[in-house]
Order: C-alpha cells, then structure tokens, then sequence
C-alpha cells in the first residue's frame, strides 16, 4: 500500500512541475548564489591572515562575489514569488472547478465547516511550501559550500562535523515524525472548530436569546477547541524547538573540540583555525534554515492530504460541465416521466436509512404539478432526482419518451428554473436579451412590490439584504427571467406572508402556466390545491396517490 505522506510528498513537488523551467533557473541561480557566499567565507578568511592584507585584486574579487550573490538572489527570489503564486491561483482554480462540477450528493455530504478550511487554510499552507524551495536551494548550497571549504582546511574537523550533522538530522527526523502527528490532530480539531464558528455566525439570534446554550458554545465548545489546537501546536513546535536547540549546541560543541585538538598539534595553522569557526558560525544559520523547513513539509503534506482527499471525493462524472457557458438548445418539454426510478441516499450516522421508490410519474406539458406530504417523506430527493442533480440507482428518467442519459444529463437539467427552500439567492441576473429583461424584471418587482427596496442596476440586484419573504420573491424574479419551460417551487410561499401566499397560487402560477410553463410545486397549503392539474402525495418515499384534484 502506498504511504500516503509519501504520496502527498509527491504531491506537492509535482505542483512545481509546470513551472519547472522557472523553477530550475531560481534553484540554480539559488545554488550560484550559494557558491559566492561560500566563496565570500573563503576570501575574508584568506584576506585576515595574508601578508599582503587587502589588494586590489582580493577587493576586486570580494566585490564581484558580492555582487554574483545580490544579484543572483534578487533574480531567485522573483522567480520563487512567480512560481508560488502561481501554483496558489492553480489550486484556487482547480479547487473552485472542482467543487463546481463535483457531484450534488458529495457537496451536501461535505460539509461547509470541512469545506472552507481546505480551500482557505490548506491552499495557504501550501503557499508556504511552494515560496520556500528557492531559499532551501541556496541553504543546502551554502551548507555544502561551507562543508566543502572545511574539508580543504582540515579533514579530520571536517569529518567531526559530519558526524555532528548526522546525529542532528536524526534527532530533526524523529521530532519531524512525532510533530507531524500533532500538526494532523491540530488540522482535524480546526474542521470542528470551523463548524463551530459557522453555528454561531448562522444561529446568533438563537444563541442570543438563550443564555445556557450561549455559555456553553462559547466554553465548552469554541474555547475548548481553540485551547486544544494551541496546546497541540505547542507541544508539537516544542518538539522542533528542543531538536533544532540540539543541533545548535551540537555547533558549539564541535567548535570546542576544533579547539581543543589544536593542543595536539604542534604547529597549528591559525588560518585553518579562525577559517574553521568563522565558517562554522556562518554555516549555523543555513543548516538551521534547512532543518526548520522540515515542518513547514509536514504541514504542507498535511494540507496536501486534505486537498487531495476533497478532489478524489469531488471527481466529477460530468467533466464537460465547465467547457463552456452557452445555453442547452431549449427543447419543447411535452412530457417528464420517471419510469421505476429508486434511490438511496448516503447512510447517515444516527439516522435511519431511507429508500426512494420505485417511483413512476408522468408530467405533462403545461400543467401545474403540487407534490405534497409529510417531512422527510422524500419530496425534495423526488425533485432532485427529477432535476437530475441525483441519479436513479434503478430505473430511468425520460423526456419526451426519450431516456435522458448521461451524455445530455446537463442539457436536461438547463429546462429547469429552480427555487429551493434551501435556496442561494444569487444577485447578478444572467439572461440573453438585457434591455428587454431589465423592462421585464423591473414590471415584476413592481408587481411583487419591493421596487421600493430594490432595483437593478449593470445587470445585478442593487441589494439582497432583505426579509426572507422578500428575497424570495427576487430569486421568483430570476425564476422568470431564465424563460425556461418547466419551473420548480420547494415550499415557495412558507415564508409569504397570508395576502402574498394567496397571489402566487391564485395569480403568480396561473399566469405562468398560459405562458405554456410546466410548474412542479413542493406544498403544505392544502386550501390551494385545487389550483393543481395533477397532485402527487407521497409518503415514506412512495408515491402514494397520482391524481387529479376534484
């Protein structure tokens, strides 16, 4: 079985590889700028202990090497800025298809708390890792150029470095391990943490009017989760923390016993000396720069898992979804048939399962259709099958007599106009004919009578902060505009007041239904349903009764 910190490290370096061209010329000119300073050690070292002191050839060189080292860093580090924020518009990108063209049953299923993190957190944490390549190319160059020039000085001190540099790489390692697996239980309480804010951003109202669940959210729940992640975030930085102070004793110590062995020689070198702990020194900051990138790679594997584990669930059966924005040819709807269609949506934990059908029903062309029942007896998972936002696990949707497969599924659902009772109200308005559809809109939000709340203005609502009533009656607006032959209402008129309520059956719909539209209609106003052509009761996920009202 594939590790998958493994995998996801893979990951993360084939998000450089479209950019590997700029990539290759940042690291090398990274390393080149690695080698002057490397080089830059060795010529100050050189100058301190020469009989000559400062000639104007070692001048000369030391402002050549000054110059190769700004400028090559300069031209890096433009090129790491490109390649990263590239690499986070691609994630952004590909994310936003991903969750656009991802199956409806897997967006409701993930949550919104689950959902946000990943595509603001984990794309950050990746940021991260895509800006750092370059300066751990120049490190890692430095440290070898360094190590390199120690063992021109003295082999026997280069080789206690070494040793120095493997037993604190493996104690990095192994505090690398162990910290990773508190950064993961820190990005699992971060999902809970965010359902938590959401709750509390969506449920003020009731929180503010209820002083116990308010406490209670407040410290046992948001208090609680953020106290948890800090508490994992420190000790697993401490475990970092105590390795890279290890490594940095480690230092001093070598440069102790470079000193001491001196005793041994009879006629030490002071150059080799001075030149061993000067580099020594330098040589601290850019090893330390490659240890500590080391959790920046554990979070971004972290982060990358998360990703990775969203775009696998997303993967989308429909891919053409987003290949352009042009309007389905609009067919004549005469008739919509679900033919022993069943369905079973995606167990629930605490929940009983629950099974739609077999389900069939004919809709004709022009009529009004009210689908009515109980809660929870499957009208809504009724309509969405309709729709073809799910698909028949059994049985077949039809239009026009005609099985409506896979390949048309999407020019399917462009015959409908939607309001659900868990609707977005989306304030731009997106129809073909825009001065006659301005004249239309403005028509209707005199007829709906918020014309004083709203306008439109270059194509967009000029507010949606209204009553929920109201709001409502702009997606109806935008319901119209869409010109589609068949509109479906989920419980339109629960949030109208008496008087509106009374207009949308009696006037709204009819008046639709001469403009030759089929109305698919999710109600509980039963004083209404006489206005029904056809009256669908379901109950338990069976269609109990198909009949027309008397």
């Amino acid at each position: 079985m594939t590790d998958p910190k493994r995998g996801a490290f893979h990951g993360l370096l084939a998000l450089l590889r479209p950019f590997r061209t700029t990539v290759v010329i940042s690291v090398a000119l990274g390393m080149v700028g690695g080698l002057a300073i490397t080089l830059l050690l060795a010529t100050i070292n050189n100058a301190l202990h020469s009989a000559t002191g400062m000639t104007q050839g070692v001048v000369l060189t030391f402002a050549t090497l000054c110059l190769l080292a700004l400028t090559s860093s300069i031209v890096s580090d433009i090129g790491t800025n490109y390649v990263g924020q590239r690499i986070i518009a691609a994630l952004r990108k590909d994310l936003g298809e991903k969750v656009l063209s991802a199956p409806i049953t897997q967006i409701e299923r993930y949550r919104s708390h689950r959902l946000i993190p990943v595509l603001t957190h984990d794309v950050d944490t990746i940021s991260d890792f895509s800006f750092a390549f370059t300066p751990l190319a120049i490190a890692t160059t430095v440290t070898l150029g360094c190590l390199g020039y120690l063992a021109y000085l003295s082999v026997p001190m280069f080789l206690m470095m070494v040793v120095a540099i493997i037993i604190g790489t493996s104690v990095q390692l192994v505090a690398g391990g162990k910290g990773i697996k508190g950064f993961d239980e820190a990005r699992d309480h971060e999902d809970e943490l965010q359902r938590y804010y959401n709750a509390i951003a969506s449920g003020a109202k009731e929180l503010r009017i209820h002083r116990p669940r308010r406490f209670r959210m407040n410290t046992q729940r948001i208090q609680k989760t953020a106290d948890r992640i800090s508490d994992i975030q420190v000790r697993s930085v401490n475990i970092y923390i105590l390795a890279k102070s290890f490594g940095s004793m480690l230092f001093f110590v070598v440069i102790g016993l470079a000193l001491a062995m001196q005793a041994y020689y009879p006629n030490p070198d002071p150059a080799v000396i001075t030149g061993f702990v000067l580099v020594l020194l330098y040589m601290k900051g850019p090893l330390e720069h490659v240890v500590g990138y080391l959790p920046i790679v554990g979070k971004a594997k972290i982060a990358f898992a998360r990703i990775r584990e969203l775009s696998e669930r997303f993967s989308s059966p429909e891919p053409h979804l987003l290949m352009d924005d042009s309007e389905a040819p609009q067919a004549v709807v005469h008739s919509l048939e679900l033919r022993g269609v069943s369905y079973s949506p995606p167990p629930v934990a605490g929940s009983e399962p629950f099974h739609l059908g077999p389900i069939n029903l004919n809709i004709r062309q022009g009529d009004i259709v009210f689908i009515v029942g109980e809660n929870g007896c499957g009208k809504t998972t009724l309509i969405k099958l309709l729709l073809g936002l799910y698909q028949p696990q059994s049985g077949e949707i039809r239009l026009n007599g005609e099985a409506v497969t896979d390949r048309l599924r999407d020019d399917y659902r462009q015959l409908f106009t939607t309001v659900f009772a868990d609707y977005h109200l989306f304030d731009d308005l997106v129809q073909g004919n825009a001065g006659k559809s301005l004249d239309i809109a403005t028509q209707y939000l005199d007829r709906l009578e918020i014309a004083h709340k709203v306008s439109i203005k270059d194509g967009a609502f000029t507010t949606t902060d209204l009553s929920t009533g109201q709001r409502k009656r702009l997606a109806l607006i935008n319901a119209w505009l869409e010109e589609r032959p068949v509109l479906v209402f989920d419980e339109w008129a629960a949030d109208q007041d008496p008087a509106f309520r009374r207009i949308f059956y009696t006037e709204l719909l009819p008046d639709l239904k001469r403009l030759g539209k089929t109305i698919i209609v999710i109600s509980h106003d039963d004083r209404y349903f006489d206005i029904a052509d056809q009256l669908v009761r379901m109950k338990a996920g069976q269609v109990m009764s198909d009949l027309q009202p008397a």
